[in-house]
């Protein structure tokens, strides 16, 4: 059974680790703490306060002009929201979701489930004004921690003893085996999953821009309060 539980942790360790304060990041800065703190070490890295709303953020990133949101749940926070600062044109708009989504795949930090370019000849103003299309593309930031493999054994064998019996693990069919790997598979993606950065086309009177949102899912809301 050792052999086999080893194996699977060797799987998971190569491909995602979990660790309670792996969330997602922004700049190097977790998206985790008070609204206040998170302002603090934002204007460390250069973001100023907008002149007309000071809960607003601004400055550059990956280039562009940006304002910045933060927001919070339990005075804990959950989000960076990143809006460009200057509308553009159909054909601008086009090129710039498209070059992030080629950013984000080329990042080895990233991984995705798959995401559309926008075809050189879409009609983006008719898609969203006419047939609501909505343009987004997600993606998710790794796991950063892959040593902790006696947190990983804690945190998967209640998960794998709850299907099967040592005896079962001892000597597992094909099937078996089959299944394991499913299960690791799972609870990578669930890992993974609270770990989102994604962006979509915004659009304003006939101009359009890029909102970017950092999530951190441990932090939103899950119907606690209801």
């Amino acid at each position: 059974m050792k052999k086999i539980i080893a194996s699977l942790i060797f799987v998971l360790v190569a491909v995602c680790a979990y660790s309670q304060k792996d969330v997602t990041q922004f700049l190097g800065i977790p998206i985790d703490g008070s609204k206040s703190a998170m302002i603090q070490k934002l204007k460390a890295k250069g973001f100023r306060a907008n002149s007309y709303n000071k809960d607003v953020l601004e400055g550059k990133f990956n280039g562009m002009d940006v304002n910045l949101h933060i927001a919070t749940n339990n005075d804990k926070v959950c989000r960076i929201m990143l809006c460009d600062a200057n509308p553009v044109d159909e054909r601008s708009i086009q090129i710039r979701f498209n070059n992030l989504c080629r950013q984000f795949e080329k990042n080895p930090k990233y991984m995705s489930l798959g995401n559309e370019l926008i075809p050189d000849d879409e009609d983006i103003s008719y898609e969203i004004s006419v047939k609501n299309k909505r343009y987004e593309a997600i993606f998710y930031q790794q796991p950063t921690e892959l040593s902790d493999t006696t947190l990983l054994r804690e945190k998967l064998m209640p998960i794998i003893l709850e299907k099967y019996s040592p005896e079962e693990l001892a000597n597992p069919a094909d099937e078996v085996k089959a299944e394991l790997m499913k299960m690791s598979l799972e609870y990578m993606m669930e890992l993974c999953s609270k770990k989102p950065v994604w962006f979509m086309i915004s659009d304003h009177y006939g101009k359009y821009y890029i909102t970017m949102f950092y999530d951190n899912e441990y932090n939103r809301a899950n119907g606690e309060d209801l």
